[in-house]
Parts: structure tokens; sequence; C-alpha cells
């Protein structure tokens, strides 16, 4: 399955990026659609549109951690191991994006919390499509590389 365009497809939808990700890889992760969509669902706009990190790559991180996290309070190797994989996967999307913050993406977008009425106009300005697309393709190199 190719993940980048049923995360693009999702994102033209109405998920916000986090979640287009997050739903995207529902048949990796195992996770319920409705499930992931409503854990993912705080991480659009860069976190609820702060316009800090980009949800996509937020949801690139939350489907890390699903499939190659740890579940304890692991003070040693494993974490370490974890943080090393995020920031390898942040470096991939900063090198492809430019940038992991939104704010810097989208140059300086309001930050308010009313959400941007999804428009023709709104994809069009918008690379937010794009950027579940790298985040997409991010993942599906690293899972292929790395098999579950």
């Amino acid at each position: 399955m190719d993940h980048s365009i049923l995360a693009a497809e999702l994102f033209l939808k109405g998920y916000n990026c986090a979640q287009a990700i997050a739903v995207a890889f529902c048949d990796v992760t195992g996770l319920e659609e409705p499930f992931a969509a409503k854990m993912a669902s705080s991480f659009g706009g860069g976190m609820g549109r702060l316009r800090e990190v980009c949800g996509a790559v937020s949801g690139m991180f939350m489907v890390a951690g699903l499939l190659y996290g740890y579940d304890g309070p692991d003070d040693g190797v494993v974490k370490k191991d974890h943080y090393h994989l995020v920031q390898s996967l942040a470096a991939s999307f900063r090198e492809e994006a430019g940038s992991i913050v939104c704010r810097e993406i989208l140059r300086d977008p309001p930050s308010d919390p009313n959400p941007t009425p999804r428009t023709a106009a709104f994809y069009a300005a918008r690379p937010c499509t794009r950027m579940v697309m790298i985040a997409a393709q991010i993942l599906d190199r690293y899972i292929q590389d790395h098999p579950i």
C-alpha cells in the first residue's frame, strides 16, 4: 500500500495533518481508524494550531512509537535507541521539507484556534498535502528497511 497517497487523500477529505498520517497507517499499527484519528486530533496545525512541530511530523512520530517504541520507564539503551529513531525521522523530514516547524513551513500563518475553512483555495495555497506525503514516504521507507 502507498501510504503517502492514502495520507494525502485523508488530508484532502478534511482530516488534519497528524490524523492523516495516523489513520493512513492503521493497516500497519492495528489501530481502529476512529481511535487513531482521535489520538492524533490535538496535533494538527502544529499542535492545536500553535504552529509548533508540523502535525505530519507528529503523526509520523506517533506511528513510529506504536511500531518501534518502548512501553516502560526505561532509562537506558531502549529509550536512547528510540530517541535516535525519532531524531533520524525528523532529520529526514527536515531535509525534504526544509523544516519540521509548522510556522516555518507555512511562513507565519495565524495561530488562533479557529480552523481555516477547507476550500479549494486553502488546499492550493498550503503545502500540507505535500507534507503528509513526505512524512508517509519517510515512514514507509523506514518500515521497509526495519520490518516489524
